[in-house]
This record gives C-alpha cells, structure tokens and sequence, in this order.
C-alpha cells in the first residue's frame, strides 16, 4: 500500500525538466524585454539642477544702513535687498556739482576772450600798417626837405663865394681911399651875413639827413612791429582758443565726476538683479563693506537645467535635442527636458588636480562626460526645484 502511494506522489522526471525550461525560458524574455526596453534610453543618477547664482556685492563702500531680505527669502528682480548709509556720497555729489558750476562760470568768462583778441589783434596790424605808411610819408618828406635844404646851401655857397669877394673888393678900395668906410663896412657885414646863413643852411641840411635818418629808422621799425603783429597775432587767438578748449575740458571732467558721484549715489541702494531665493546672507545692519564684498547670493528660479554625467559608454547614441526625463527625489515626480549641449572635456578635467596618464601607473578607468538638459518651461513643480538638488535622468536615445 505504501509502495503505491510513493509511486503516485513522486513527480515524473519530464515534469521538473518542463518547470526549469519554462522559468529559463521565462527569464530569457524578460532580459529580452529588458535588452529592448532599455535600447531605447540612457540612464545615469550621476546629475544635478544647475542655474546661473548671483552673487551680490556692493559697488561703494560705507556703512550699512538697512538689510530688506532674510535668508530663504524669495525676491523678484528690482526688490530691495540692502541700503548703505548715502551721507559721505551726497556730500561728493554736492561737491561735484559745485565744481561743474564753477568750470561752466569759467568756461563762460574765457569765451568772448577769443573774439577780443582777434579784434584787438587786427586793430593792431591796422595801426601798425598806418604807422608804416605815416613813416614812410615821413621819410619822403625829410629827403625833400633835405633835397630843398641842399639846393639852398649850394645857392647860399655862391652868394656867400660873391659877397666875400665884393667884402675884400671893398676893404681893399677902402684902404686905397677910393670907397668911403661906411660902404666898406655895409659890405663887410653883408659878407658876415652871407657866410652865417651859410653855416646856418648847413647844420639845417645836417639836421634834416638827421630826421631822414630816423625817419627810415622809424620806417624799419614800424616794419618790425607789423610783422610781429601779423605773425603773433594768429598764435594769441590759438592761445585764446586753446585756453577757451581747456575751459571747456575741466568742465567736461566735472560733469564727468558728477555723473560719477550720482551713480555712487544710487549704488547706495541695493536691488535684485533677478528673481530667486536669498542665501548666504553675510552682513546685518551697521556693517562697513567694500566694493566686491559677497554680501549673498540669490539662487535661480527660472532658467534651470540639469548637469547630467553620464558614461563616456553612453555618448554613442546620445545627440542634440533628445528628449529627456527627470525624475526629482524632492518632488516625486518627473520634469521633461531635452539635450542641449555635451561638454567639450571630462568632468576629471576641470577638477582643481586634473589626471596625469603619463605617470607610468596608468589603470583605464571609464570618464564621465557632463552633459547638460535643459529643463522645459512652465512645468508644475517648477517653482519648488532648487538648484544643487540630486535627480536622475533618463535620456530617450530611440
């Protein structure tokens, strides 16, 4: 009896074979199904969100005079972040206006200098020019007076050759008796008098090759005076214009200051430069800062995309412009993107110590390639995404 109920309860060999070939069977279509199914992505929890942080630094320094924000604060772009003490910048915008005003009263006083001395200039050379034709006037004058003067003493050194002769006649026939005294000493004074207009025509002739002397001496001079006037005159308007030009150059630095101290002004007031959330806030109110201090950072809640590093084995099939999925551990979801750009180099390579494969000790090691998605805009969920955050993505290569 016992014999028969082993004999019905032992499985025949054919039925164990059948099991085993039908779960081998079974596991060959699921890797089948597998191998096809995952022919047509490329996986990698190697990734980030990634966004462009903004760090915020002052232009000016001074004191803080307010802070707007808080960490884990979201801004829009243009909300106030900080306000520096402005009293030290207002004193120099004061400042700078009251030296534009003082170049434009400058500048203002030198202009009419310009056309002043280009009319004294020219009323200048006209006087000279009449000087030069007064002299030469006068020079022609002292040489016809000269020429008149000469022609009188060679008539007076005839009168005076005669009046000596008819004098010794006179003395002569006085002597003999033959002419009575009176006559002899009217003739003798004549001859006096013939010979002191003589000597008189003579210092007058010298006196007048005297004046043409000086005349023409004038003449060279007023020649001087001209050409300097003309040659001069030209360079005191150019120092007049250069002055006027130098004026105007102070003045163009003093707007230039000025526009200077009004926007150190307006840098006493902080704003975003874009929407996000504040962090790394470092400063509190009564805080002295300097220009490029990091007072925080505001992370992206807009533009992000993903840093996806995938295998140097997975780049075959991965192109431009692929579809892909993010699935987001904070979220619980999954966001949609696609292939925007693969890096030019391994991740290895931008690190602070790059790999050396020339050391002798080389071992191949599989690089990772950043590949970056961009992320699809105005998806749910979008607005809670933070920037660091770990995902995985799932690139569709099929």
């Amino acid at each position: 009896m016992n014999g028969e109920v082993a004999a019905v309860e032992a499985p025949h060999p054919w039925r164990k074979r059948g099991i085993v070939i039908a779960l081998i069977a079974l596991a060959a279509i699921v890797a089948f199904g597998y191998w096809l199914y995952s022919r047509q992505f490329e996986t990698t929890d190697d990734a980030e969100i990634d966004g462009d942080l903004s760090v915020i630094s002052p232009r000016v320094s001074g004191t803080v005079k307010a802070v707007r924000v808080i960490d884990n604060q979201r801004v829009a772009a243009g909300d106030p972040l900080v306000e520096i003490d402005p009293a030290d910048l207002e004193i120099a915008l004061a400042r700078s206006q009251a030296a534009v005003a003082q170049a434009a009263a400058q500048l203002e006083a030198e202009h009419p200098s310009v056309p002043i001395t280009d009319t004294s200039n020219h009323a200048a050379v006209t006087g000279g020019e009449s000087d030069l034709v007064s002299s030469r006037a006068a020079v022609g004058e002292a040489a016809r007076d000269v020429e008149q003067l000469a022609a009188q003493l060679a008539q007076a050194e005839a009168s005076d050759a005669n009046a000596q002769l008819v004098a010794e006649r006179a003395v002569r026939l006085a002597n003999e008796g033959a002419m009575a005294i009176s006559q002899r000493d009217q003739q003798v004074a004549a001859a006096l008098a013939s010979t002191a207009n003589v000597d008189a025509l003579r210092h007058a002739l010298q006196a007048g090759r005297e004046r043409v002397a000086q005349q023409r001496a004038r003449v060279e001079t007023s020649t001087a005076k001209l050409a300097e006037l003309r040659a001069n005159g030209p360079l005191q308007v150019d120092v007049r214009k250069a002055t006027v030009m130098e004026r105007q150059a102070e003045l163009d630095l003093a707007k230039a200051e000025l526009a200077r101290a009004q926007l150190d002004l307006s840098y006493t007031k902080i704003n975003a430069p874009t929407g996000g959330v504040i962090g790394q806030k470092s400063i509190t109110v009564g805080d002295q800062i300097a220009p490029g201090q990091q007072l925080m950072a505001i992370s992206p809640t807009q533009g992000l995309w993903v840093t996806a590093n995938f295998r140097e084995t997975q780049l075959q099939r991965i192109r431009l412009g692929q579809a892909a999925d993010v699935s987001v551990d904070a979220l619980g979801k999954t966001l949609h993107g696609k292939v925007a750009s693969i890096a030019g180099a391994t991740g290895s390579r931008f690190s602070v110590l790059p790999p050396d494969n020339a050391t002798g000790n080389y071992v191949k090691v599989v690089q990772r390639v950043p590949v970056r998605i961009d992320l699809d805009p105005d998806q749910a969920g979008m607005d809670r995404v933070s920037v660091g955050m770990s995902v995985e993505v799932k690139v569709h290569v099929r």
